[in-house]
């Protein structure tokens, strides 16, 4: 075989089928049940890939006619993803309950022998669908603290997110990736739809330590609080690049490898944040953290927050180390 031939014939790499197997020793507690877990959660996103893909084709494109419990335009395909995901978390067997940002209440799924709760965000950035533009799934896994066998309690659901056991999410955009930790290390598969597999593509991920890179919606600037728009100038000051494209998990993914901050802040519209604790938040903050990244409300660790309701929103300042700390010092 010569050099030419061998290069046609090199393998596609590590399936996550065979990654999670591999890593399934670091969990002896979970007996598997983690690793079948992630691979439910990998098939919905194949499942999802498919149906953004041909969305256009299928005219499920565009708004769904109802809000969410957030206030927000449902578009057709976030009531589609989150039916998705509910499916195969329900088929699958591991999960006892559910919080989307679809769902007003927890969604028991009938499986009271599940040990853990999903919270997830099913499709954020799908008002972004309609112009070809990058969007993406959240999700924070956590271990049930209520006994198995029995009902689900809220003390289940309204955990911290250090209490996360793994953590990911799924971009769809000029190609699918999964990433997602489990707390030893961030690494992310991309999809290979002629096999229909995930593949082991970024091992071991590591955000920079600092960054030039600032994301947020200046259309808003007149409404930030001073310590927001002090840190804004003295990016512009410094030269850095201005780069938001309106889709969290898009602007969080080219942060996480060029180095920079996301940030969304308080406004006088939203005091509180716009972004929500439990399936945004913490599963981003697990991620860039073993990515050796930080994120914080602008004074406070996002994954030491204790929530106090489902839809809890927070200000969001995450990314490059150096960028946040700076950031919070504006405070």
């Amino acid at each position: 075989m010569n050099a030419e031939t061998e290069k046609l014939a090199l393998p596609v790499g590590t399936t996550l089928d065979r990654f999670i197997k591999k890593k399934q020793d670091d969990f002896p507690f979970a007996s598997g049940e983690l690793s079948q877990l992630l691979r439910d959660i990998a098939l919905a996103g194949k499942i999802i890939n498919r149906e953004i893909n041909r969305s256009g084709l299928l005219g499920i494109e565009g708004a769904f006619g109802a809000q969410n419990v957030q206030g927000e335009e449902q578009q057709k395909l976030d009531v589609i993803a989150d039916i998705r995901f509910m499916r195969a978390l329900r088929n699958g067997g591991e999960v006892c309950a559910v919080v989307s940002e679809e769902q007003n209440e927890i969604i028991d799924l009938d499986n009271p022998n599940g040990r853990y709760i999903i919270a997830m965000d099913p499709l954020d950035g799908s008002s972004n669908i309609d112009v070809n533009v990058s969007i993406g799934t959240i999700f924070s896994i956590y271990r049930r603290l209520s006994p198995v066998g029995g009902p689900v309690q809220m003390e289940d659901v309204l955990q911290p997110g250090v209490a996360q056991v793994a953590a990911g999410y799924l971009l769809y955009g000029s190609s699918t990736m999964l990433v997602y930790t489990t707390g030893r290390g961030v690494n992310g598969f991309t999809y290979e739809a002629g096999l229909g597999e995930f593949f082991l593509s970024h091992q071991n991920i590591q955000t920079p330590l600092d960054g030039k890179i600032f994301s947020i919606n200046e259309g808003a600037y007149n409404v930030f609080e001073p310590a927001v728009k002090k840190y804004i100038e003295d990016c512009k000051e410094q030269r850095f690049s201005g780069r938001y494209i309106g889709s969290l998990v898009a602007d969080f993914h080219r942060n996480l490898f060029k180095g920079g901050i996301y940030i969304y802040p308080r406004t006088d519209t939203a005091p509180e944040g716009k972004l929500r604790l439990l399936y945004e938040a913490n599963a981003l903050a697990y991620i860039v953290e073993q990515a050796g990244g930080k994120a914080s409300n602008g004074k406070t660790r996002i994954l030491e927050i204790e929530p106090k309701e489902l839809h809890q929103r927070t200000p969001l300042f995450i990314g490059s180390k150096k960028m946040v700390e700076k950031a919070e010092g504006c405070f």
